[in-house]
């Protein structure tokens, strides 16, 4: 296990807030003395997200704390999923089935462990103690705050001041949350700034119970690809963590120079004297297209296998450095004979564009080619192995059905 000092330094990097740095030190002092693990607690609100670089920033930030040697648990809110965290809305969210938060958990499976080590991670399902406290237990709960401190939370203060109704239950989201650090004796919780309230009643929570307080870390928003808005699937300026090697490459060599410090911070594992270093080689003049190269290549080798890497180096280089086709491009299956015009509903569905609108001024603007030819109408029929390229970056091989 690695030095109190060396460790505060690898869990502080990237960090918005934490919350605070003394009992976190104590707690790692503790960790070392008595060769015990602390306990990371992350919640996940079932709502089942396609996870992209932004959500892995806070799971990326476990990983490095179970490389350090300490242990995850990961809370699926099947319980509290039923009531729905407001954060953020202007109402209410609608209660989720069991049989919906037992397929969205099932679904989180698959992505989280594309990030976290499988074996220093344990999920657990907040039912297993919330459904057995009796009312005189959840009275005991409720007596721990105030409305006024709910009140506090800006969704449930915009409601209140706008006269939108608030539901007794939905103050109960943020206790019950708070009551999972009970249950697992938390040590730190983690969570995007979006969950201060949350996490830190937690803390709250855990006073008022004689338990020693969990450590609030709370991590930053990244933008995506714009430089501007945070990522988002809706937006289309975000990297997902699925999509292929040749595509994630490409994506993170679009974003702004500006941004390479922070998605090394956030979407990396390298450590602070790395990042440090690289800061300063920027900072004296270095091409950020150079250090762009390496941060695609340290992101993508971190969801693909090394051979994925190297072919996408190599698709990178031929397509956008070269201006020639790759050997190695998504492949999109139609019927033989078909009309362009026919598929652009297709490619909209498989993400290679994001309206009919779109391609259509793409078109115009002769932005798009067939075979290094442009393109000058949509009524053009395909065959058999043609390469669509939209825009600079998007090749597309045109396959038949068999």
């Amino acid at each position: 296990m690695k030095t109190v000092e060396e460790q505060l330094r690898i869990i502080a990097k990237g960090v918005s807030m934490l919350v605070n740095e003394d009992e976190l030190r104590n707690k790692l002092c503790e960790s070392i003395k008595n060769n015990r693990p602390l306990i990371i607690k992350l919640g996940l609100d079932p709502s089942a997200p396609d996870i992209h670089l932004g959500h892995a920033v806070v799971l990326r930030k476990i990983k490095q704390m179970q490389d350090l040697g300490h242990e995850a648990v990961i809370i699926i809110g099947d319980f509290t999923g039923k009531i729905g965290d407001p954060s953020g809305k202007s109402k209410g969210r609608n209660a989720l089935t069991d049989e919906q938060v037992k397929e969205n958990a099932r679904t989180y499976f698959e992505q989280i462990f594309k990030v976290l080590d499988k074996e220093k991670t344990t999920v657990r399902y907040n039912s297993e103690w919330l459904s057995k406290l009796n009312f005189e237990d959840v009275l005991r709960l409720a007596a721990t705050t105030t409305v006024a401190r709910m009140l506090e939370r800006d969704d449930f203060q915009n409601r209140f001041n706008n006269n939108t109704p608030i539901g007794i239950h939905e103050f109960f989201y943020p206790l019950m949350q708070a009551y999972d650090s009970i249950a697992l004796k938390a040590d730190i919780e983690l969570g995007g700034t979006d969950q201060t309230f949350n996490i830190l009643m937690g803390r709250t929570l855990q006073k008022a119970m004689n338990q020693p307080q969990q450590v609030a870390i709370f991590m930053p928003l990244l933008e995506g690809l714009d430089g501007v808005e945070k990522m988002s699937k809706s937006l289309g300026n975000y990297i997902g963590i699925y999509e292929s090697a040749e595509f994630m490459f490409k994506k993170v060599m679009e974003i702004p120079d500006e941004l390479i410090i922070k998605y090394f911070e956030l979407a990396t594992d390298e450590h602070p004297d790395r990042i440090k270093t690289i800061s300063q080689e920027l900072a004296e003049g270095k091409n950020p297209r150079d250090v762009k190269y390496s941060l695609a290549e340290i992101i993508t080798r971190l969801y693909h296998t090394e051979q994925e890497v190297i072919q996408a180096k190599e698709y990178y280089d031929i397509a956008f450095s070269k201006k020639a086709i790759p050997d190695q491009i998504p492949e999109l299956t139609v019927k033989a004979h078909s009309c362009l015009v026919e598929i652009i509903p297709m490619l909209v569905e498989k993400e290679f564009i994001k309206s009919n609108g779109e391609f259509r001024r793409m078109v115009q603007q002769n932005g798009v080619q067939i075979n290094q030819q442009k393109l000058k109408d949509t009524d053009v029929v395909l065959t058999d192995g043609d390469v669509l390229k939209i825009g600079k970056k998007r090749f597309i091989r045109i396959v038949y059905e068999t």
